[in-house]
C-alpha cells in the first residue's frame, strides 16, 4: 500500500512538536520533577510517615507577623540556649579566666601560643569597629605571663611533693 492510497488528500500535517532544548526542556523537566515529588509525598502519606509529627495541630509560629530576616539566628540562640556576648565582654571574661586555663597546660610552648593567640585577638578587636561596651582589656606581656605560669607550676609541684612525702606508703595489698 502506498502513501497516497492511505491518505487520499495527502498525509496530514502533525502538530509542531515542542522543542526539547532550552527553556521548553527545562520546563518539561520541572513538571516531571513536581509530579515525582507529589507521588513520593502521597506514598509517604499512605504509609503514615506524616502521622504524629511534633507540632501537629499547633498553630504555625510567627504566622501573620512581620518578616524578620534574622529569625533563624534568634531560633538557634533560643533552641541551643547560646549566650552571645559582645567581643569586648568575651575578651574581658577570657582575660579573667586565662591564668586558670594556662595552669592546665603542661609546656611553656603551649602557654606562649595561648597567650600570643589571646593578644592577637585583643589587638584585632582594638582595630575593629566597637560593638557593645568599650574594650578595656589590654594585651598581656608574654614573658611575664610565662614567668607567672612557671612560678605557679613550681608551687603546685612542691605542694604535691610535700603531700606525697607526708602520706605513709601504702602496701600493695591495702586499698585504703
Amino acid at each position: 500500500m502506498s502513501e497516497s492510497e492511505d491518505w487520499p488528500e495527502g498525509r496530514p500535517e502533525r502538530p509542531p512538536r515542542p522543542e526539547r532544548e532550552g527553556s521548553a526542556a527545562a520546563a518539561a523537566r520541572i513538571r516531571q520533577q513536581q509530579t515525582w515529588v507529589d507521588l513520593q509525598v502521597r506514598a509517604a502519606m499512605e504509609r503514615g510517615e506524616f502521622d504524629d509529627l511534633p507540632g501537629a495541630g499547633k498553630p504555625i509560629e510567627g504566622l501573620g507577623t512581620e518578616h524578620d530576616p534574622e529569625w533563624w539566628v534568634k531560633k538557634l540562640v533560643e533552641r541551643e540556649r547560646l549566650v552571645v556576648l559582645p567581643l569586648s565582654v568575651q575578651l574581658r571574661k577570657e582575660d579573667a579566666s586565662l591564668d586558670g586555663e594556662l595552669d592546665r597546660l603542661s609546656t611553656e610552648k603551649a602557654v606562649r601560643a595561648k597567650v600570643e593567640d589571646f593578644n592577637e585577638r585583643v589587638i584585632k578587636a582594638r582595630y575593629a569597629l566597637p560593638e557593645g561596651p568599650p574594650l578595656i582589656t589590654m594585651p598581656r606581656d608574654v614573658d611575664a605571663t610565662v614567668t607567672g605560669w612557671a612560678a605557679r607550676r613550681a608551687e603546685r609541684l612542691a605542694a604535691r611533693r610535700t603531700t606525697h612525702e607526708e602520706t605513709p606508703p601504702r602496701r600493695w595489698w591495702r586499698r585504703r
